[in-house]
């Protein structure tokens, strides 16, 4: 019994050691902050020392650290959803408000900085995270301005298809996805930031 406590050890430390770097590389590609990828390596390892003798063998050891890695990491962004969500309201006039502010008094562009989460270099839609904020947001938009965003880009229809169901002009149309896309995109930054 003692020999198999020995032996699960070093098998434990050897895997800190062989496997830490990794880990902790693919933990800051996914959260970009070096504090929390070193607590989530952490914990990825606290739970695989405390459930080493489930590991049976049949995946690699590093494959098992990964699996519970990413499944800290998940864990990591519904609890900072759950407590850094903020309430956005959308509705049309709160559209009409944040088109109009984009604008100067003369028509031209305001000079915003970007956001920093639009300004990674990631793929968002890649993130299962992002998309349940994403989705969020898209049920708070007017049922109009929702429809007129999934018919354009998930639906792919065309637009004439779209204003006919809608039963609005094309310059409407086009008024109203720009609206959306806006408020979409506001509320990601306030939700997903």
């Amino acid at each position: 019994m003692v020999k198999t406590t020995v032996n699960t050890k070093v098998q434990f430390e050897n895997w800190v050691n062989d496997f830490s770097d990794e880990l902790y590389s693919w933990a800051f590609y996914k959260t970009t902050s070096k504090e929390t990828a070193e607590d989530l390596v952490q914990e990825t390892f606290l739970a695989a020392y405390h459930k080493i003798d489930s590991f049976e063998g049949k995946s690699q050891p590093k494959t098992w650290l990964f699996s519970i890695l990413n499944n800290k990491v998940i864990d990591y962004y519904r609890k900072s959803a759950k407590t850094t969500k903020q309430t956005f309201s959308l509705t049309e006039n709160s559209g009409y408000e944040l088109s109009d502010a984009v604008f100067t008094e003369t028509g031209c562009w305001q000079n915003y900085d970007v956001n920093p989460i639009w300004d990674q270099e990631v793929h968002l839609l890649d993130n299962s995270e992002f998309n349940i904020v994403m989705q969020e947001c898209m049920q708070e938009l007017p049922k109009k301005w929702k429809t007129a965003l999934t018919s354009k880009y998930l639906s792919d229809k065309n637009t004439e298809a779209i204003c006919q169901e809608l039963e609005i002009t094309t310059s409407n149309y086009w008024q109203i996805v720009h609206r959306a896309k806006l408020l979409v995109k506001k509320c990601l930054e306030i939700n997903w930031a």
